[in-house]
């Protein structure tokens, strides 16, 4: 049985969130080329405007983290990672539920990556629904 806890992330915890993001920014094949102390930084300036950071554990051990923006009606949810060794298990699905619970919400927006099939399959499977089509020109 998962046992999430999620808490607010601290300036203590920007290597981790880093890094997370690093992995986050990996494996949804995202066009961001910032090394980590670059991600760090900008997650300092996240977490010192209206974002907030939630790591997911389990007894002890880190599984994911979420970064939301507080400033936004309904909340962003501008990040969600599941570490790798715990997808496929459960803790996504746990993570959300716990974070929305945690939020005292049941209305939040999302981005997906159009080309992130898996992505969005799973935040399909939690009730989000497609509101707009996000498009850019690029050379």
């Amino acid at each position: 049985m998962i046992n999430l806890t999620v808490a607010a992330a601290s300036g203590a915890d920007l290597d981790q969130l880093a890094e997370l993001n690093r992995q986050l920014i990996e494996d949804e094949k995202h066009d961001n080329t910032m090394n980590k102390e670059q991600l760090k930084e900008r997650m300092k300036r996240f977490l010192e405007g209206e974002y907030r950071a939630y790591l997911f554990t389990e007894d002890g051990e880190v599984k994911g983290y979420a970064l939301v923006d507080h400033s936004r009606n309904p909340l962003y949810l501008r990040q969600f990672f599941i570490c790798r060794h715990c997808r496929r298990n459960g803790y996504g699905r746990a993570a959300f539920t716990t974070l929305a619970w945690y939020l005292g919400t049941d209305r939040l927006d999302i981005e997906v990556m159009h080309w992130n099939e898996r992505a969005y399959s799973f935040w399909k499977s939690l009730g989000f629904r497609e509101r707009s089509i996000y498009m850019r020109l690029e050379p």
